[in-house]
């Protein structure tokens, strides 16, 4: 993907952050940044704290050491009502679109405006309507509920109702996830022209490499800390999704081409498995 050769204010900037659950460590050190305007894609296998690391980034956790910085603001610290006033500046597409199965199609849009603004009504069905239109779905969905909808199009919804702040960061939870080839490239050049058209950073979580490398300029890899040594790193690959394929790191050369190798060498000493005397 193409990159802009020219300099970009920090959106936010993740120092040392370290996620423990009583006496399991989810998320150790970590470090990096997000530029103004930057798509960046966080990759890994399950259980490496991928969905953890996006929920603290909006405060939905606190860590337990590390510092997140938005917008030259530290979120760790503030109050409930002061993170609940930040996140109004996030839009955020959960992995099962998490619309409201009692509410329709443009009750589940119109929440946060309704929720955080004093628009009068026109206004606020005029920007269903035009998000809903931007997502590719009609009018005639406005009444219908969530279970009246195939998943492509719920993610849809989710999506729009993503949008309908105006966000300047949005945050994607394994966004294809679900989905056919089809419908998970609709959901790419969604997340693409979002990019373009409202001119906002993004974060997505993802183990589709498919999406990873259509949507990203940039491509932090986590790897279990439960199989690291103490003294190794938890991000095993960052820097330009059009170079992860050179990554002379086997742990994320075996990732990307969904190779098991090791790993299922791996999985077969733990469990003891018959497997194991397996070359």
């Amino acid at each position: 993907m193409y990159v802009e050769q020219r300099e970009h204010s920090v959106m936010m900037e993740v120092g040392h952050l370290t996620m423990r659950f009583k006496n399991v460590t989810v998320l150790r050190d970590i470090s990096f940044q997000l530029r103004r305007g930057e798509t960046l894609a966080v990759i890994g296998e399950s259980g490496c704290g991928k969905t953890v690391l996006l929920k603290t980034l909006i405060g939905l956790l606190q860590p337990s050491s590390g510092s997140i910085v938005f917008d030259g603001q530290p979120l760790t610290g503030m109050s409930e009502a002061e993170l609940s006033q930040q996140r109004t500046r996030y839009g955020f597409v959960f992995q099962q679109a998490a619309l409201f199965d009692s509410m329709s199609i443009a009750e589940n849009v119109a929440f946060p405006l309704r929720q955080h603004t004093n628009r009068s009504e026109p206004e606020i069905m005029d920007t269903v309507i035009r998000l809903l239109t931007e997502v590719g779905l009609p009018e005639l969905v406005l009444d219908k509920k969530p279970a009246e909808l195939s998943g492509g199009m719920r993610k849809r919804v989710g999506f729009a109702r993503a949008l309908a702040m105006d966000p300047e960061l949005m945050l994607y939870d394994e966004p294809t996830t679900g989905l056919d080839p089809i419908m998970s490239d609709v959901i790419n050049e969604l997340i693409v022209n979002t990019r373009k058209q409202h001119n906002v950073s993004g974060i997505i979580v993802t183990h589709d490499m498919k999406s990873a490398k259509k949507v990203a300029d940039r491509i932090i890899m986590l790897y279990p800390v439960s199989r690291l040594r103490p003294d190794e790193t938890q991000i095993v690959y960052e820097g330009p999704a059009d170079q992860i394929d050179f990554s002379p790191d086997s742990r994320v050369t075996q990732f990307i081409h969904g190779h098991a190798g090791e790993r299922l060498m791996e999985m077969c000493r733990t469990y003891k498995s018959p497997y194991a005397e397996v070359e």
